[in-house]
Protein backbone atom coordinates (compact mmCIF):
# COMPACT_ATOMS: atom_id res chain seq x y z
CA UNK A 1 0.00 0.00 0.00
CA UNK A 2 1.37 3.36 -1.01
CA UNK A 3 1.33 6.15 1.58
CA UNK A 4 -0.11 9.23 -0.07
CA UNK A 5 0.48 12.85 0.78
CA UNK A 6 -3.07 13.09 2.13
CA UNK A 7 -2.34 10.34 4.67
CA UNK A 8 0.79 12.18 5.79
CA UNK A 9 -1.17 15.44 6.05
CA UNK A 10 -3.74 13.66 8.23
CA UNK A 11 -0.99 12.40 10.54
CA UNK A 12 1.03 15.61 10.59
CA UNK A 13 -0.76 17.36 13.50
CA UNK A 14 -0.16 14.38 15.77
CA UNK A 15 3.42 14.13 14.48
CA UNK A 16 4.02 17.80 15.31
CA UNK A 17 2.45 17.30 18.75
CA UNK A 18 4.78 14.34 19.35
CA UNK A 19 1.78 12.02 19.78
CA UNK A 20 2.69 9.28 17.28
CA UNK A 21 4.37 5.95 17.73
CA UNK A 22 7.98 5.42 16.75
CA UNK A 23 6.85 3.49 13.66
CA UNK A 24 4.59 6.33 12.51
CA UNK A 25 7.32 8.89 13.19
CA UNK A 26 9.73 6.82 11.08
CA UNK A 27 7.15 6.53 8.29
CA UNK A 28 6.55 10.30 8.22
CA UNK A 29 10.28 11.08 8.40
CA UNK A 30 10.88 8.72 5.48
CA UNK A 31 8.08 10.36 3.48
CA UNK A 32 9.41 13.86 4.24
CA UNK A 33 12.71 12.84 2.65
CA UNK A 34 10.85 12.43 -0.64
CA UNK A 35 8.58 15.50 -0.36
CA UNK A 36 10.87 18.48 0.10
CA UNK A 37 8.02 21.02 0.02
CA UNK A 38 6.22 19.36 2.92
CA UNK A 39 9.51 18.85 4.75
CA UNK A 40 10.17 22.60 4.51
CA UNK A 41 6.70 23.36 5.89
CA UNK A 42 7.33 21.07 8.87
CA UNK A 43 10.79 22.58 9.38
CA UNK A 44 9.46 26.15 9.32
CA UNK A 45 6.58 25.21 11.62
CA UNK A 46 9.05 23.89 14.18
CA UNK A 47 11.16 27.07 13.88
CA UNK A 48 8.11 29.28 14.40
CA UNK A 49 7.52 27.61 17.73
CA UNK A 50 4.05 26.35 17.03
CA UNK A 51 2.45 24.65 20.02
CA UNK A 52 3.53 21.07 20.44
CA UNK A 53 0.52 20.19 22.53
CA UNK A 54 -2.03 20.31 19.72
CA UNK A 55 -5.17 18.70 21.11
CA UNK A 56 -6.28 15.47 19.50
CA UNK A 57 -10.00 15.45 18.72
CA UNK A 58 -12.02 13.39 21.17
CA UNK A 59 -14.46 10.72 20.11
CA UNK A 60 -18.07 10.65 21.30
CA UNK A 61 -17.36 8.49 24.38
CA UNK A 62 -14.51 10.76 25.47
CA UNK A 63 -16.74 13.81 25.06
CA UNK A 64 -19.44 12.18 27.18
CA UNK A 65 -16.95 11.24 29.90
CA UNK A 66 -15.56 14.79 29.96
CA UNK A 67 -19.10 16.20 30.18
CA UNK A 68 -20.06 13.91 33.06
CA UNK A 69 -16.81 14.72 34.89
CA UNK A 70 -17.36 18.48 34.49
CA UNK A 71 -20.99 18.18 35.59
CA UNK A 72 -19.97 16.23 38.72
CA UNK A 73 -17.28 18.81 39.52
CA UNK A 74 -19.79 21.68 39.21
CA UNK A 75 -22.25 19.83 41.46
CA UNK A 76 -19.63 19.28 44.17
CA UNK A 77 -18.50 22.91 43.98
CA UNK A 78 -22.13 24.05 44.26
CA UNK A 79 -22.69 21.90 47.35
CA UNK A 80 -19.59 23.29 49.08
CA UNK A 81 -20.53 26.84 48.14
CA UNK A 82 -24.06 26.39 49.51
CA UNK A 83 -22.68 24.84 52.71
CA UNK A 84 -20.28 27.77 53.12
CA UNK A 85 -23.07 30.32 52.65
CA UNK A 86 -25.29 28.50 55.15
CA UNK A 87 -22.43 28.43 57.66
CA UNK A 88 -21.75 32.15 57.26
CA UNK A 89 -25.45 33.01 57.65
CA UNK A 90 -25.67 30.77 60.74
CA UNK A 91 -22.66 32.47 62.35
CA UNK A 92 -24.09 35.93 61.63
CA UNK A 93 -27.51 34.96 63.02
CA UNK A 94 -25.88 33.41 66.10
CA UNK A 95 -23.87 36.60 66.68
CA UNK A 96 -27.02 38.76 66.53
CA UNK A 97 -29.27 36.46 68.55
CA UNK A 98 -26.90 35.77 71.44
CA UNK A 99 -26.29 38.93 73.52
CA UNK A 100 -22.69 39.64 74.39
Amino acid sequence: MEITRNVILDLLPMYMANEVSADTRQLIDKYLETDQELANIVKHSKKMGLPRDIPVPLNRDDNLKAFVKAKRKILIQSIFLAAGIILIVAVILYAFLIPA
